[in-house]
């Protein structure tokens, strides 16, 4: 089986990598207070050593008081946290390598397991983060202007630190998401509605913020995702208008790229079509996207938490979509947590040297 295709330079706006690669963005709680460490500045690099096109950072909050649920989760505002991500971003480049942030609000959450809460509540559309779920306050007006604010600054602080994209978080339940979802936003103001084209209107401002203040050459990736944590089965668009209906105003307000999140990226995402929800994104919108979900290794990452164990896995269903035009990007989450030479390895058809994931590489940074 070749890869070669995977091999193949991508270049858009402020874009220029060397393969179609894209490590994905995955929660490492190893940042005490927020700050990254050097450890974490390590991580990274040894992935650009490992020849990864794209790095898309852990998700790193913005400067809301209750953005995050967990302490140790590092922030994309602050002295401190941002010289720790300018290390970071020199040792990729150094190696290299390119890199984004992923800039997130997590919303209304639960309440972290370790005990640690912000100091005020969490903030969401509507007080919920599931249905029937309330554990935070409704954002007034002004919180969703901050909301929106706080978001361009930390697009453009990873700019004015050398970062070469951003990635704005709008999957998996968070803010963002909590605005798209029926289930979470019971507004009834210009950023709620009864269809998913009106509840698109907070996603929207914000990806339209973040361009005014990083300009138009700086490539702008906005995550997304059809279903739920609680909810794996959900869908926000049920059909390809739907879909259309979401996806073309955050393509018109400035995103360039999709990142479209599946649990496994071999599944259909309407009746009637074998493309998956990266194939359907990109044939509605004419964006570039990003296809991501137990790409190289059996099992997917919520079985992770639970404890379950993955090997190995071919990589031939992904060359024949990507070969067709299917995306652009691929991104590979599990198999990089725990191998930073995955991709070499990959290009060098040394197929035979991939490692398995386990439950213990998520308590670890691997640095090799």
């Amino acid at each position: 089986m070749s890869t070669d295709s995977l091999f193949q330079p991508f270049k858009l706006k402020s874009l220029d990598i060397k393969n179609r690669i894209v490590m994905a963005p995955m929660t490492r709680s190893f940042s005490p207070n927020g700050i990254p460490t050097d450890e974490v500045a390590a991580y990274y690099e040894k992935r650009a050593e490992g020849e990864v096109g794209l790095i898309l950072s852990e998700g790193t909050v913005i400067d809301r008081p209750s953005s995050s649920n967990d302490g140790n989760v590092p922030h994309f505002y602050g002295e401190k946290a941002l010289a720790g991500w300018k290390k970071v971003i020199d040792g990729v480049h150094a190696a290299g390598g390119q890199m984004g942030p992923q800039i997130w609000h997590m919303g209304i959450m639960d309440n972290h397991h370790s005990g640690w809460v912000p100091p005020v509540p969490f903030e969401g559309p509507s007080g919920l983060n599931r249905p029937g779920n309330t554990n935070g306050s409704t954002m007034t007006t002004k919180d969703i202007e901050d909301a929106i604010l706080a978001y361009g600054k930390a697009a453009a602080d990873a700019k004015k630190a050398g970062f070469d994209t951003v990635e704005i978080h709008g999957a998996h339940g968070y803010l963002i998401d909590q605005f798209f979802w029926e289930g979470t936003n019971e507004r009834t103001d210009v950023y709620g509605g009864k269809t998913l084209a009106e509840r698109t209107r907070f996603g929207t401002d914000v990806i339209k913020e973040v361009r005014r203040q990083v300009g138009e050459d700086f490539a702008i990736i906005i995550r997304l995702s059809q279903f739920k944590p609680s909810a794996y089965d959900y869908k926000l668009a049920v059909n390809p208008q739907e879909m259309e209906a979401w996806l073309n105003p955050l393509v018109d307000a400035g995103a360039d790229i999709l990142h479209c999140s599946q649990r496994r990226f071999w599944e259909p995402e309407f009746e009637g079509s074998d493309l998956n929800f990266a194939g359907w994104a990109k044939k509605i919108t004419g964006a570039a996207t990003i296809t991501v979900g137990s790409v190289g290794l059996s099992g997917d990452f919520f079985g992770a938490f639970a404890g379950e164990t993955s090997q190995p896995t071919s990589l031939e269903e992904l060359n024949r979509r990507f070969d067709r035009g299917d995306f652009d990007l691929v991104g590979v989450g599990r198999p990089l947590l725990s191998d930073p030479n995955w991709v070499s390895k990959i290009r060098k058809g040394e197929t035979d040297k991939l490692k398995g994931f386990s439950k213990e590489a998520l308590a670890e940074l691997v640095l090799e």
